[in-house]
């Protein structure tokens, strides 16, 4: 379990911030599935979901630097979770599936050319009881009430996964290919997949990163 209990540059568990969150969610818990039940509700609902969150260089993704901006996408939050974990001594690992978001919002819907595909959408898994429990921390209660999305629990025990309804039956989140898990933060293979994912909607990823503006991209 030692490549899931590392610091990393990204999973910058050894950081002070980190480690002093980490301290301060789970000092006076007792069980490793209680103290992981706790950094997971404050990395979801803490930590608010921003879907325009600056995310085209490496240093966007650090954990330290998700914790000090207070909000983040999925890749965001579930690189937060796993680095917490690892603070305390849980092992703890990324895992990225393609998706279709159902309930994709207009506009986003148009920065991909009409479509609903996102790539590489991030999850965390920790390691409580002897296995791998998958925990998806990425819409804050808030933004589930605002949008009628159904929230992602975790309870240390059972994995739940992103809801494939809303709260009105409709449906939300749709697997469309899992690229597994990772020890670290795969920067090389996921700025890869961009490139080739921009460049076939017709946009250069280094001026999608340029014209990203914190609540829409030009």
């Amino acid at each position: 379990m030692e490549e899931y209990l590392r610091s990393t540059y990204v999973i910058n568990c050894d950081s002070s911030q980190i480690l002093e969150k980490a301290g301060e969610l789970t000092s006076t818990i007792m069980t490793q599935r209680d103290k992981a039940i706790n950094l997971f509700y404050f990395v979801r609902d803490e930590i608010s979901h921003e879907p325009y969150a600056p995310g085209y260089v490496l240093d966007d993704y650090k954990a330290s630097t998700t914790l000090a901006r207070g909000n983040g996408f999925c890749t965001h939050k579930a690189i937060l979770l796993t680095a917490l974990a690892r603070a305390i001594n849980i092992p703890a690992r990324l895992g990225f599936v393609d998706i279709y978001d159902n309930l994709l919002s207009f506009e986003f819907r148009k920065i991909l050319g009409g479509g609903n595909l996102l790539i590489y959408h991030g999850y965390s898994e920790l390691f409580i009881g002897n296995r791998w429990i998958h925990a998806s921390p990425a819409y804050d209660l808030n933004k589930c009430d605002q949008y009628g999305f159904v929230p992602v629990e975790f309870d240390g025990i059972n994995s739940f996964k992103d809801s494939r309804f809303n709260g009105k039956g409709r449906p939300h989140i749709e697997w469309v290919n899992d690229h597994g898990t990772y020890a670290d933060f795969p920067w090389d293979e996921i700025s890869q997949a961009g490139k080739e994912f921009w460049s076939n909607l017709g946009k250069d990823w280094t001026e999608v990163g340029k014209h990203w503006r914190g609540d829409k991209m030009k």
